[in-house]
């Protein structure tokens, strides 16, 4: 899709790419293609797209099964999905906040202020494989590791749960209007948490706080909020600091403070 013709259908649909919301559209049907090819869809395969705007991967998918539907916002956008692509099925709302159909392979060119919710949410769910593409800063934090300047709360908390893998880099010429920032497709396949660990919601709530104070030592944290036990002789890592952490030792910690 040229640049002329995007914006011919924002025109002829009444929608305006909101900046604040970081929507832009990707116009290389290229792109699309290969994102597609790498959600890997087999016969049966029920795939769920969010965020299709005009459909520009869309089409790659429909070109690949009919049982895919779509989940879009815009009023105008899905005035043209509805009228463009019969075999599609479209639900109007927000991904963030409607009961959302069952569905095996999950994709979307995610907006980017809207990627942290949304991954969290997928997280939830059950499903077999999903493609996103989403800011190339926010793809880097997804797959970092302990003592990495990109390691972070999500970075735990997407390997807690699925394996994750940097599939390709995205310029932001490939989007109209340009986006200030660079893009990357990420491949989330779910598995069994790589480890144990008593009580998960405490778990994770501990990876919450830590990060919010990543350059202190765990036990000032811990000391702060009143959560670390007047035994420490089982509680290991008090003076590391929670970014030097792999995951399964932040399991270690979660589970001697689950013990007291």
């Amino acid at each position: 899709m040229s640049i002329g013709e995007l914006r011919s259908l924002l025109a002829r649909y009444g929608v305006r790419p909101s900046k604040a919301k970081g929507q832009s559209y990707l116009i290389d049907r290229r792109v699309a293609e290969r994102e597609a090819e790498f959600l890997g869809i087999a016969p049966g395969d029920r795939v769920l797209e969010v965020g299709p705007g005009f459909g520009t991967l869309t089409r790659a998918l429909l070109d690949r099964t009919d049982m895919v539907t779509a989940i879009e916002l815009e009023e105008g956008a899905v005035r043209y999905l509805r009228e463009t692509f019969p075999r599609l099925e479209v639900i109007q709302g927000d991904f963030l906040a409607i009961d959302v159909p069952r569905f095996d392979l999950f994709i979307s060119n995610v907006p980017y202020s809207i990627s942290s919710p949304l991954l969290f949410r997928l997280l939830e769910m059950d499903f077999r494989r999903a493609v996103l593409m989403v800011q190339r800063e926010f793809a880097e934090r997804m797959v970092a590791s302990a003592g990495d300047d990109a390691y972070s709360r999500l970075s735990v908390n997407v390997y807690y749960r699925a394996e994750c893998r940097l599939l390709e880099n995205v310029p932001r010429s490939r989007f109209w209007p340009e986006p200030e920032v660079d893009s990357a497709i990420v491949m989330l396949t779910p598995r069994p948490a790589p480890f144990r660990v008593r009580d998960e919601r405490r778990y994770l709530e501990l990876v919450d706080t830590l990060f919010q104070q990543r350059r202190k030592k765990i036990g000032t944290v811990l000391r702060q909020r009143g959560m670390l036990p007047d035994d420490r002789s089982n509680v290991p890592y008090l003076d590391e600091r929670v970014e030097r952490l792999a995951p399964a030792q932040i399991a270690e910690l979660s589970d001697a403070l689950t013990g007291h």
